[in-house]
Parts: C-alpha cells; sequence; structure tokens
C-alpha cells in the first residue's frame, strides 16, 4: 500500500504527509476547503492535492486528522472497505461534552467505528505531538526508537499500520482492539509522550480510566 490519502491538512496532517513522503509513500492532502487552499503547502511538501472525495479514490490508505467533533462528517459510502487511521482526539473544551466518553462507555475510536462500520478502523499517530512526528522517526536507526501505540479489531488492517510504523521510522505496540485505546487517549501516562517499547509497556499499564493528568501536561 504505497499511496496514503490524508483527511485534514492541520498540523498532523501535514506532519504525516511529510513523513509518509520521506519513507517513499505518494500521498494526497485534502481539507474541507477547496483543494486551491492547499497549493502553497503542497508545494512545500512535495505532496498531490484534492478534494476528500479525490483522496479516498487515491489512497489505499486513509488518515484522518480532524477535529474529533466533525467525525460523522466523514463520508461513510465513500470509505467503505477502506483502512482508516485514526488520530482523532477528543478534547470537550473544543469538541462539547459526550457523555458516553465523560462516563468511559465508549472510546472514541469505537464511535468513529460504529459510524463508518464498513470501514477497518485502526486507532494510531493520535498519542504523538505534530511537532515531534518527523522529528522522532528513526527510520534508518533501529535502536531505541520512540514506540507508538496502535489498537484495532481487525488484525490484518493493523499488521499493515504496524509496517507502515516500522516503514517510516517508529517502534510500536499492538494494545488490542478499540475498546483497548482509551489507554492512549488524551491526559493518559502515554499520551504525547516521547517513549521507547519498555516505557510505552509501563505508560499503558498504569493507565486508569478515571483518573487523567493535569490538561497540557503533555506539552
Amino acid at each position: 500500500m504505497k499511496k496514503i490519502g490524508i483527511i485534514g491538512a492541520g498540523f498532523v496532517g501535514q506532519a504525516c504527509a511529510k513523513l509518509f513522503i520521506q519513507a517513499g509513500y505518494q500521498v494526497m492532502l485534502s481539507n474541507s476547503r477547496d483543494k486551491k487552499s492547499l497549493y502553497s503547502v503542497a508545494s512545500s511538501l512535495g505532496c498531490q492535492i484534492g478534494s476528500q472525495q479525490e483522496a479516498i479514490e487515491f489512497s489505499d490508505l486513509i488518515l484522518v486528522a480532524i477535529p474529533f467533533i466533525n467525525y460523522t462528517l466523514l463520508p461513510k459510502d465513500l470509505l467503505s472497505k477502506k483502512i482508516i487511521i485514526d488520530t482523532m482526539n477528543y478534547y470537550p473544551d473544543r469538541d462539547g461534552h459526550f457523555e458516553q466518553l465523560d462516563n468511559h462507555q465508549i472510546t472514541t475510536s469505537e464511535l468513529v467505528a460504529q459510524h463508518l462500520d464498513q470501514s477497518k478502523i485502526v486507532k494510531a499517530f493520535n498519542a504523538i505531538l505534530a511537532k515531534d512526528i518527523v522529528k522522532d522517526a528513526k527510520p534508518d536507526d533501529k535502536t531505541d526508537r520512540r514506540a507508538l501505540p496502535v489498537a484495532g479489531n481487525d488484525m490484518p488492517s493493523k499488521q499493515i499500520i504496524f509496517n507502515l510504523l516500522e516503514q517510516v521510522g517508529f517502534d510500536y505496540i499492538d494494545t488490542g482492539d478499540l475498546s483497548q485505546s482509551w489507554r492512549f487517549e488524551r491526559a493518559k501516562p502515554a499520551y504525547c509522550v516521547p517513549l521507547n517499547r519498555d516505557q510505552l509497556f509501563e505508560a499503558l499499564a498504569k493507565a486508569s480510566k478515571e483518573e487523567e493528568l493535569p490538561h497540557n501536561s503533555w506539552k
């Protein structure tokens, strides 16, 4: 899978585009506005640009990097049968409150999977700050790499993401299915902290559904 479509052209989307291009992938970036608004970005990154539909049709794999509040705007039919990398995080101050999330009844990615019920959702690239995505990647050095957590219900889809992470320069830990992705959501010990595999194992194990780190402590 060498073609990646990115929905969302903010800091995370642009950083991932740069990372993937450096690793030899073809990338098409899209946003919610006219693709002409991305010409300068495309020029600096060396990526292609398109509408959301064009990015989906272009790609073997889709990375979604939009505010969580907008996840229901993702087109179910167009994304059917696609593997989706879900990088979204729930910030109540920005997204408003979701009772199911506040009560720990469900994870953000499980909600995404309910909406995109014909797609394969893999949670990844959410627990790293945009500024660290390119900086912390070590594609040519596999010693003491930063590790990123991954969750998903479909193992073949997860394996594709594991391979992607290895190629772009990260180790990874499979945390299980999407119901376990709360362990590396916002305000948990593994969230956006640079950790190697052993350290990430420890951070994931320390996570508690009820306890949150102070806001922005991960920055």
